[in-house]
């Protein structure tokens, strides 16, 4: 019958006449219908009321899992005659992840995604974030298989995160009901119903297309007669040709009720990813997301959820500005709070608090601090990250000391942060805290500087050594470089041809990434190692990807297909994806080894946790002599005091530091477990390393 009803709307859509179809077989295969029967599940039930739910509870979580393996469905390698659900389910991998150190797994959206406006299902335009249904990727495996993995999983007393998509939906069902006015749709979307004696203003549509992009000009008309809020703040995935405003503008379109119409709908993204309305009366929004949170907690078992975008969830016509207030919005904020207390309410994590969610949503420091108070227990450490590859690349740790100084000094502790390596985006260098505060003057380099003066200085003084032609492995995108973080390390160091690199280069690579391992590792809070990492990824050949990048969106060549266990002789994923060359190999042969990458990892995962480093307070960032060297102290759990110093240089360094809580002890590397050479009755401590060295030294 689906296929059916799914043909008849193919031949329908083609004409845009909806008479005579079938609007309550398109209806049971939409989110929003579906999440209504979930409620039923919840709603006058005991089950809604067996947690604490209002507070964040990261100390809580973090005592329990906060070591993750980031993964991305679409890359993983399977073993023959197995999905990639059933790949990550395997014992085997459970086995050597836990004694590596892995308390837990970011799975990445595994929810089927795409549309079906062209009458069949149309893939994913942003590798799963464009969500049409709540059934599983059959790409992935199955409903059966998700629930057995979570079930191992937990055997392994790790934690499982899953995906949710609060800003917007693909294609698909809901948004295809939507389009033909049909009950509640409409009010899911940030779309508006253009007046016929208006359309003279609409761009004309392709016969291939359903929608165009409308221009700046446009935009301003339709913004001036009360249509739309106008241009946002950015214009994310900007395309000339393709994508040069948030908005698009749909054909003529006969709906349910024979009444022809065009819209013209929002889209922070690409096209193919129409944006929720959060205020819309009828709440469809706030229903359908609540469904999925539902689906993700209560049927597939998952401990948390990873909120993607949930800072553009609100937009407001500003008078006399140009543009909209489209970041940082208030209702961003209550609608994070909403999500964030329903899954606690309704998650299983934890007997006392239910679930957890983190945002990966780069703001200004302020913004996550609000965002934090009442919202997601965890955010995407935005703030360092930038900053430690900034300090790899320019051999210089003063920017990363300046971002971490603001973070301190706002309050927020590094407990409230996923600290992260490679994920499936572009390294971002957006920048928003000195953005956002232009013309606000901060202390950096012993000098004041505006934030655009910083900003700017940054993006200049790396792209210049990292985005040339002498490092073609490296591809641009609007919000910085595309490659992993083999890759990254290779350009810092000034390597052309990262594919036929010496023995002794290959090594240093090595010990530039088990630098940015080891900040990451050692701060407290959630840390997040991908499966890039793991195997050493390099990025993808332009040329192995052609067809996925060819609309400009170049993350794909970070995202090439890893084997974590050496268990397949594939060269791609079940997603097609090719897989990448790898610097160290598989796990089961890097453990066979004491000096490689994932042998290193565990050591530092081991003192990880055998000092509660993830439950430490941060004390102070120290200004030091030598600009690549980055000293930093935390009080421990057992109130002991814990100093990282790491040397961002190829050559080594030796300064001498003061601090006076450590007059009367000794110091002990944590990592080699040896004493280091300290007076007992001195507050001085002369810290020495060799190029790319870090230490972790308890007094």
């Amino acid at each position: 019958m689906k296929h059916l009803f799914l043909a008849f709307f193919f031949l329908i859509l083609s004409s845009f006449s909806f008479e005579n179809f079938n609007v309550d077989e398109l209806e049971k295969e939409s989110i929003l219908y579906t999440s209504e029967m979930l409620a039923k599940n919840y709603s006058g039930k005991k089950t809604q009321w067996q947690h604490e739910y209002g507070l964040p509870r990261p100390k809580q979580i973090c005592e329990r899992t906060s070591v993750w393996l980031d993964s991305y469905a679409r890359a993983i390698i399977t073993e023959k005659g197995k999905t990639v659900i059933e790949t990550l389910a395997d014992p085997k991998l459970w086995s050597v992840l836990t004694d590596l150190g892995i308390e837990g797994i970011h799975t990445g959206p595994m929810k089927e995604a795409g549309g079906i406006i062209t009458g069949k299902h149309t893939p994913s335009v942003d590798g799963g974030y464009d969500r049409m249904s709540l059934k599983i990727d059959q790409n992935f495996g199955t409903q059966a298989q998700y629930l057995q993995m979570a079930k191992t999983i937990h055997s392994y007393k790790a934690a499982i995160v899953g995906d949710l998509v609060p800003g917007h939906t693909g294609l698909g069902y809901d948004f295809v009901l939507a389009l033909m006015n049909y009950k509640d749709y409409p009010g899911l979307y940030t779309m508006v119903e253009i007046d016929k004696k208006d359309w003279s203003i609409l761009p004309n549509v392709g016969t291939d297309n359903f929608s165009k992009n409308l221009s700046f000009d446009e935009v301003d008309e339709l913004k001036e007669k009360g249509y739309i809020v106008g241009r946002l703040q950015r214009v994310i995935f900007a395309e000339p040709g393709i994508k040069v405003t948030n908005w698009d503008a749909t054909k003529e379109i006969i709906g349910a009720d024979g009444k022809k119409r065009r819209w013209v709908y929002l889209h922070y993204f690409k096209a193919g990813q129409p944006s929720l309305n959060w205020l819309d009366p009828t709440f469809a929004a706030n229903r359908l997301i609540a469904g999925d949170i539902m689906d993700s907690v209560g049927v597939l078992k998952n401990d948390g959820l990873r909120l993607d975008a949930n800072g553009f969830l609100g937009i407001e016509k500003k008078p006399g500005k140009e543009k909209a207030w489209s970041e940082g919005h208030p209702l961003s904020l209550v609608s994070t709070n909403l999500i964030s207390m329903l899954t606690r309410k309704l998650g299983n994590f934890s007997k006392e608090y239910g679930g957890f969610t983190y945002q990966e949503l780069n703001l200004t420091i302020e913004d996550m601090k609000t965002m934090l108070k009442l919202g997601s227990d965890f955010s995407y450490d935005f703030i360092t990250r930038t900053a430690y590859v900034h300090a790899l690349i320019s051999e210089d740790a003063d920017f990363l000391r300046l971002n971490l100084a603001l973070m301190n000094n706002a309050k927020i502790s590094p407990i409230r942060f996923i600290h992260a390596l490679q994920n499936h985006d572009e390294i971002t260098y957006e920048l928003v805290e000195f953005d956002v505060n232009a013309e606000k003057e901060f202390p950096y380099k012993g000098e004041q500087y505006t934030g655009k003066e910083i900003r700017e200085k940054i993006r200049d003084e790396d792209f210049s050594k990292i985005l040339t032609k002498k490092t073609p492995y490296i591809l641009p995108s609007g919000n910085g470089p595309c490659t992993t973080m083999v890759g990254l390390c290779a350009a810092a160091l000034g390597y052309e041809d990262i594919f036929s690199m010496t023995k002794d280069e290959k090594e240093t690579v090595k010990k530039a990434h088990l630098l940015l391992t080891f900040f990451n590792a050692m701060q407290p809070g959630i840390f997040m190692v991908s499966g890039w990492d793991l195997v050493g990824a390099y990025p993808l050949k332009p040329e192995q990807i052609k067809d996925l990048i060819k609309d400009g969106d170049n993350r794909w060549v970070n995202r090439g297909a890893y084997d974590l266990l050496g268990v397949s002789d594939s060269k791609f994923s079940a997603s097609h994806l090719p897989k990448a060359k790898t610097l160290y190999g598989s796990l089961l042969d890097q453990l066979k080894d004491p000096m490689s990458y994932a042998s290193i990892l565990k050591k530092m995962l081991k003192v990880r946790k055998n000092y509660k480093i993830n439950l430490a307070w941060i004390l102070d960032i120290l200004d030091t002599k030598n600009a690549p060297l980055y000293v930093a102290t935390y009080k421990l759990y057992d109130k002991s005091l814990l100093m990282i110093a790491l040397n961002f240089s190829k050559d080594p360094i030796e300064e001498e530091v003061d601090i006076t809580q450590i007059k009367y002890s000794r110091a002990k590397n944590i990592i080699t477990n040896k004493k280091e050479d300290k007076s007992f009755f001195s507050s001085k401590f002369k810290i020495k390393l060799d190029g790319f060295e870090a230490k972790a030294i308890v007094f």
